[in-house]
């Protein structure tokens, strides 16, 4: 493989191939965008691609018909297919035809470029890269130091894995973390929403179906867990799923096989098993809605996501990878939040967790016009952020900054005037700490009154 790796992208729509290049770049990834197959093909017959991704669907050729014209060439070049929720079983029949992975739309674009690192062999390093963003449980908090420990010392064995964390904490990406770092990582990794299938569509989904099993069933359609044999399956919202199903599941835990809907014959898996709910298993176990069977196979290693507010340390990490990634996708010049709404943030306990930050930022970015985010953008609606107290040690301490329920305004004079006086006005130094240059802070301090001036400027 090249030092700098070329990816050949193909997809109709070349906004698509441009977003993606823009991230890929930044990854030290070469990318050539084509919006047809017949293109690709033309470009690949003179020179050589070290992965190749292409849409599932397009004008002309599809996905699965270069992916057919690709292996007949080369067995061993990664392939990445795009494909919608509607294509899933076109795309799992691309895995059995040879596609190294597939990704599903919409897709985030750094999640694809992490993905192409995969399949193009780039190891994980042995502690989280926190300024590549990987995944979004960023963070140099103690908390986010111990989780990192655990999916560590299991990275080279299957065992099953029951992550446990509040809605928005970053289940599934703790789930994806998992399987990225572990020695199995070049396998498949296959996300099942239990709590959005009825119990007849995911025994479908998670066994596949011989044909004729039902009406309808034309073909032979193998199931998840069978794609994934080998690697990884992360069953979400498991606490949904019904007494009959939870005794087929551990069934298949127990003896790693399937049999398909309609089959006979039993299929060897190879798979593990990572569990999330957003409901507590421990007390349905206790209630008699789960089974303490099914329950002790999963929980065999426990994760534990800690909620935004109990690792606020990390928010600054958080704010700066998600103003970067909806910049670049929004084609915004924002990079940073101005001063008074970073305290804000930082006092704010966000019961939506990562999910809400990420929200947030992406709606602030969006209505951002400039380097500066500021509060008042935002003038249809106040984010609930925006009236978290600042809580201080001493109330009605000579320094306290909120002990009248200041408005914003006031609130960054006083903390302008906080700063100044512990660097002893040096304007520099506050100017660096509150994310602006010299003559803003200028300008600012110009604005109070004099009597403010004499009390802070030396």
């Amino acid at each position: 493989m090249s030092q700098n790796p070329t990816i050949a992208f193909v997809d109709d729509d070349p906004r698509a191939s441009e977003l993606f290049a823009r991230f890929a770049k930044t990854e030290g990834l070469s990318v050539q965008g084509f919006q047809s197959v017949s293109a690709a093909q033309a470009w690949l017959g003179k020179h050589s691609a070290d992965l190749i991704i292409s849409d599932l669907k397009m004008p002309g050729l599809s996905g699965l018909e270069f992916l057919e014209w690709v292996r007949a060439r080369d067995q061993t070049i990664p392939f990445i297919l795009i494909t919608g929720f509607s294509t899933l079983d076109n795309a799992i029949d691309a895995l059995r035809l040879g596609a190294s992975d597939f990704i599903k739309k919409p897709y985030d674009p750094e999640e694809l470029v992490q993905l192409a690192h995969r399949m193009l062999r780039h190891e994980p390093e042995s502690t989280p890269d926190f300024s590549q963003a990987e995944r979004a449980m960023l963070g140099n908090s103690a908390a986010i130091a111990g989780v990192y420990r655990v999916i560590d010392k299991i990275r080279d064995v299957r065992i099953n894995v029951m992550i446990e964390g509040e809605s928005g904490s970053g289940k599934e990406l703790a789930a994806r973390a998992i399987h990225d770092r572990s020695d199995f990582a070049d396998k498949p990794y296959i996300v099942i929403d239990c709590g959005a299938l009825t119990d007849t569509l995911l025994e479908n989904e998670l066994f596949g179906h011989e044909k004729g099993a039902y009406t309808g069933a034309s073909s032979t359609k193998p199931g998840l867990l069978e794609v994934a044999s080998g690697g990884t399956v992360f069953l979400d919202e498991i606490g949904n799923i019904s007494d009959a199903m939870q005794v087929k599941l551990l069934r298949v835990i127990q003896e790693q096989q399937i049999t398909r809907v309609g089959g006979v014959t039993p299929i060897k898996i190879d798979v593990r098993f990572i569990v999330a709910s957003n409901r507590d298993l421990a007390q349905m176990v206790g209630e008699g809605s789960f089974r303490h069977d099914l329950y002790h196979r999963l929980h065999v290693v426990r994760l534990c996501i800690p909620p935004l507010r109990e690792r606020k340390e990390d928010i600054p990490v958080l704010i700066e990878h998600f103003i970067r990634h909806f910049a670049a996708r929004y084609n915004r010049p924002a990079e940073r939040f101005e001063a008074g709404c970073m305290v804000r943030i930082s006092n704010y306990n966000w019961p939506g967790n990562i999910r809400e930050l990420k929200n947030m930022i992406e709606r602030a970015v969006a209505l951002s016009s400039g380097p500066e985010i500021r509060l008042d953008q935002e003038a249809e609606a106040t984010p609930p952020w925006a009236s978290a107290r600042i809580r201080h040690p001493a109330p009605g301490a000579a320094d306290t900054i909120d002990a009248d329920h200041p408005t914003l305004d006031t609130l960054e004079r006083r903390y302008i005037e906080k700063l100044l006086k512990e660097y002893e006005g040096n304007r520099e130094k506050t100017a660096q700490t509150l994310g602006i240059n010299k003559s803003t802070l200028w300008r600012k301090l110009q604005g109070y009154d004099q009597s403010i001036q004499d009390d802070i400027l030396p």
